[in-house]
């Protein structure tokens, strides 16, 4: 009797839990399983790849999900190039091609689609896809692979593309399409496959225009001096990537009206004066009739330093170079007729600034010393922050010892100065003048105020 009282017991327990349990539950959404990261599978193509004596003009590839096509007409490569275009089209699990352009004889073609193939869910890309087929009676198999570096910074660019010319005349990378196009991936590197030998001109384009064709100087651009031969034996080759003309800045016609008055400010408002660099006057507005003689820099007894003054092309920049001397009190002094803007409005009054010279303590000294120097012909050491050379020094010898230098983390690059000017210099197609070659070192440099900075540099 008490073990049957013991076991009712348990079981009306039992109940009162999961009641409660159900009670305090929280209704809520399946959470849907883990996102899908699994690029489309190809279950087959028709015709299949690498078919021969290829005669249609059709190919349908079936995936085993349904896909879709991203940016198809710009990612699709197609060798040899054809004079039309094919036709590029998906519906639910298959992606069809439809040739339009005459197929010549006992050829070999590929269609790289590159990344443009994904599902249709989480588009997951079916990278790097390339079919062939030949309408012969044979798949070529020749390759031909390289790097292209772009010659400014050391740095690759991978949106580059890599044209083989059959046609050897020098104008025809202006006028024509090339005979076969390769991308650069992310390490610089390209590759052809499914070449037939023979003799070729090599250039690489960024393309913006999309064209084919090299017809804007401010657009990257390589080429090799030398044709090269295909063949079992073809050895990588390196192109070097230059612009011939900066890109242009594309401004806004509708900039702000030219204001009334006439201000300034300067390069040391609100801190302390760079001991390294030249101290600058920005204007708001264009300004002519410069008198340089009516702007002085002085100490604090108002005697004039030997200071040089200059302005801009753009007439609103007037930069003073000087001696500075360190933790040290400064007059510039503006008289208020030294110009007028293209209105004719001069500042209102005369003005004096005070300002103030950094401290010696407030910069690093630095000592680089070089391993293999001697492997660079004119090297110049560039200093490099947010992507921009901020200093640059001709090396002479294996040490380079600075006692100031401003604080702060370095890329370095090594630039081969060709014609000692001190600067980097493009290359020129027409004049058959390659562009002036700059190797990024690995090593980074960070320099610290008020610290002697020393390091080993591996070249």
């Amino acid at each position: 009797m008490r073990n049957f009282i013991i076991i009712i017991f348990g079981c009306f327990a039992a109940y009162i839990f999961s009641v409660m349990s159900s009670g305090c539950a929280q209704v809520g959404a399946p959470t849907g399983g883990p996102r899908d990261t699994i690029p489309p599978v190809l279950l087959k193509s028709n015709p299949p790849d690498s078919t021969l004596h290829f005669t249609g003009n059709k190919i349908v590839f079936t995936f085993d999900e349904y896909v879709q096509l991203i940016n198809a007409q710009q990612n699709l490569l197609v060798n040899p190039t054809p004079r039309i275009n094919p036709n590029v089209d998906y519906k639910l699990k298959t992606v069809t091609v439809k040739i339009r352009d005459t197929l010549q004889p006992n050829t070999t073609y590929s269609f790289n689609f590159g990344n443009s193939i994904a599902d249709n869910n989480e588009g997951n890309p079916y990278r790097n896809f390339t079919y062939v087929f030949s309408t012969g009676a044979y798949i070529d198999s020749l390759q031909f692979r390289g790097k292209v570096i772009l010659a400014e910074t050391g740095k690759v660019d991978s949106t580059l593309l890599v044209f083989l010319y059959k046609n050897l005349d020098d104008s025809a990378v202006y006028k024509e399409k090339p005979k076969y196009i390769a991308r650069v991936d992310t390490a610089g590197k390209f590759i052809f496959r499914n070449l037939p030998g023979g003799i070729y001109n090599v250039f690489a384009l960024q393309d913006q225009s999309g064209q084919r064709v090299y017809n804007h100087d401010d657009e990257l651009f390589a080429f090799l001096d030398n044709t090269v031969t295909i063949s079992d034996s073809v050895k990588p080759v390196e192109l070097f990537a230059y612009s011939q003309e900066k890109p242009s800045q594309k401004t806004k016609t509708s900039a702000a009206p030219t204001e009334k008055k006439l201000k300034f400010s300067t390069s040391f408002s609100g801190k302390d004066q760079d001991i390294l660099s030249p101290a600058i006057i920005t204007f708001n507005n264009k300004l002519k009739n410069f008198d340089s003689t009516k702007i002085q820099l002085t100490d604090t007894l108002y005697h004039p330093y030997k200071a040089s003054v200059s302005i801009d092309t753009t007439g609103k920049i007037i930069t003073i170079q000087n001696n500075w001397n360190d933790n040290t009190d400064y007059r510039l002094i503006v008289s208020k007729d030294f110009a007028t803007d293209t209105l004719g409005t001069a500042l209102l009054k005369s003005d004096t600034v005070k300002f103030k010279t950094k401290r010696g303590t407030d910069y690093g000294s630095i000592k680089l010393n070089f391993k293999n120097l001697a492997k660079y012909k004119n090297p110049v050491l560039q200093f490099v922050s947010n992507n921009a050379v901020v200093d640059s020094f001709a090396l002479t010898s294996d040490v380079l010892a600075i006692k100031l230098f401003n604080p702060g983390n370095y890329d370095l690059r090594m630039l081969e100065d060709t014609n000692k000017n001190g600067t980097w210099d493009p290359g020129n197609y027409h004049d058959k003048k390659q562009p002036e070659k700059v190797v990024a070192i690995p090593q980074k440099l960070s320099v610290r105020a008020n610290w002697d900075n020393e390091r080993d540099i591996v070249l």
